[in-house]
């Protein structure tokens, strides 16, 4: 039996690619190989949103050389952003992979694939559903328009067939994809949007969750944050990237809202949906960041108080605008000093929050064991392990909590009698 073997790293849209991949590949009788070196197809899922990342895809590839020399009848092929539009370059510099193809597309090897309705192989009960390619934003720091292209919704009525074929599987919650899911419907004829998705999806029986990502504040509608309001299988939860918390620094990056006008948008989500958990994402070091706007960045995080803050240093990206008209004026030893700083804040509030759960009750959808504890997620997505001798997994379980860490919840199964 021919065995397939896929690498991936970056964002859940790449994992959400690849599980496609991996269904494709099992309905044609392909087996999953643990290594590359037992396998017939190898496939590189990439990512090249910073240069770590980037290095990591270099390494792996050039680290796949001498299989290929070996074994030369393998096929290497590589997919996800670090692939563009013009692979004549990629090519070159790296004739032993056979095929470059970009995210989102699909090999010649699936032409007779029904490539959006293949069950994936995700363990229930969560399932990642992409709903919206590409983006039409172009932040100075982003390759991804570039890489994964403009924005192209799928139809309504096709998500929803997929997502009933996901809860008949087991699947139990839905997290749907896309870089900016707020722009979902735009380009479809009936111009539906993300609240009217969310909508259809909440009257699926069988479905428990429905959380989303990633949103774009100045694309947040009031009839999304009512819908997730109202919508009982809506998570509170809402994944919101801020990037600075400086108006210049968010100019030079093109992100098209003030900090005032996030404010905003945060006090009204948190005055409709009572308890909604906010997570951000914060790139230090952007050029034109001196330290007093780094101090603003800093005031601003502490003052709204995020469940999570995703972290990075700038690193320019070869074919973005920052990269070619922007000079990296933030020295490599500042923009690790800043990233401390805020990972030692984050931490500092996520500790205050966590502690306030103790005493309390969660709802957590049980996702699996690890180190001999259930472990899930609540509706705002809190990270929670706890111990219960019955079998909890795919459960809906009511947990009281013991223990509140700053990056997970410790606590006891409530007796289901």
């Amino acid at each position: 039996m021919p065995r397939y073997h896929i690498w991936t790293i970056g964002c859940q849209m790449n994992k959400a690619e690849s599980d496609r991949l991996a269904a494709c590949f099992r309905l044609q009788g392909y087996q999953a190989a643990a290594t590359p070196e037992s396998a017939d197809i190898i496939i590189l899922n990439s990512c090249v949103v910073r240069q770590s990342a980037e290095d990591r895809v270099v390494n792996k590839l050039n680290a796949l050389r001498s299989l290929k020399r070996h074994r030369p009848g393998v096929t290497l092929a590589v997919t996800g952003c670090w692939v563009d539009s013009n692979t004549g370059q990629l090519k070159q510099d790296f004739p032993h992979v056979d095929l470059f193809f970009r995210p989102g597309e699909r090999p010649g090897w699936f032409e007779e694939t029904d490539w959006e309705q293949a069950p994936t192989d995700e363990s229930p009960p969560c399932a990642y559903v992409p709903i919206i390619q590409g983006c039409d934003n172009f932040c100075t720091y982003c390759i991804v328009p570039y890489r994964r292209g403009r924005e192209r919704s799928r139809p309504l009525p096709e998500v929803v067939s997929e997502v009933r074929e996901r809860v008949r599987w087991g699947i139990r919650e839905v997290i749907l994809l896309g870089q900016n899911v707020d722009s979902y419907g735009h380009d479809l004829p009936d111009r539906p949007d993300l609240a009217d998705l969310l909508t259809e999806l909440n009257g699926i029986d069988g479905l428990a969750r429905i959380r989303f990502l990633t949103n774009h504040p100045k694309d947040m509608s009031q009839k999304l944050i009512s819908a997730i309001a109202r919508l009982d299988k809506v998570c509170e939860h809402v994944s919101l990237p801020a990037q600075s918390g400086s108006d210049p620094v968010l100019k030079a990056m093109k992100r098209g809202y003030t900090v005032e006008e996030y404010r905003e948008l945060v006090e009204r989500l948190r005055r409709n949906v009572p308890g909604v958990a906010l997570s951000t994402d914060v790139i230090v070091g952007f050029p034109t960041e001196t330290d007093a706007r780094f101090r603003e960045t800093y005031d601003f995080l502490e003052e709204v108080r995020f469940q999570t803050v995703h972290v990075a240093a700038y690193s320019p990206r070869p074919g973005t605008y920052a990269a070619r008209e922007l000079p990296d004026d933030v020295p490599p030893p500042e923009k690790k000093c800043r990233l401390a700083e805020i990972e030692r804040l984050q931490e500092r509030l996520a500790s205050q929050t966590g502690a306030g759960f103790v005493g309390g009750t969660v709802e957590v959808l049980v996702e699996g064991r690890k180190a001999g504890k259930w472990f899930g997620r609540t509706r705002t997505d809190r990270l929670v392990f706890f111990e219960s001798g019955e079998d909890c997994r795919g459960q809906l379980c009511r947990v009281s909590i013991v223990h509140g860490g700053p990056w997970s919840l410790r606590g006891e199964a409530e007796s289901q009698g």
